[in-house]
């Protein structure tokens, strides 16, 4: 299960970013993920929990922003979403394909309780 790995690391980036000295507790942390990543959210949710016992991000909810997967076509130009597995244009059917979007995992954004 590679969710626990990928939660423990959030929580650390988290951590690393909290405002020296306060002691304010973490409301949420929102993640930017893309689709391409074939992470479960739920999993990762779950394990965001066990991850942040003990911490001060303890009870934080981890809201996922899901990224879908974008390619661009380098043969006609063309954008388009496509599925988990990229094979071809869905314009042309040329196999020149560029993930343009879908392999995000960013915080984006941390809630912190009131001081």
């Amino acid at each position: 299960m590679h969710e626990l790995s990928i939660a423990r690391n959030i929580v650390e980036t988290v951590r690393q970013h909290l405002p020296a000295g306060e002691a304010r507790d973490v409301k949420s942390v929102t993640l930017k993920l893309g689709e391409f990543n074939r992470i479960v959210p739920e999993s990762l949710e779950f394990c965001f929990e066990m991850a942040s016992q003990g911490t001060a991000v303890q009870g934080a909810k981890l809201m996922i922003k899901n990224v879908p997967i974008r390619c661009y076509c380098k043969k006609c130009g063309s954008g388009f979403e496509a599925g988990r597995y990229i094979t071809i244009c869905t314009n042309c059917g040329d196999a020149g394909v560029e993930l343009i979007s879908g392999n995000e995992m960013d915080v984006v954004e941390v809630e912190l309780s009131e001081a």
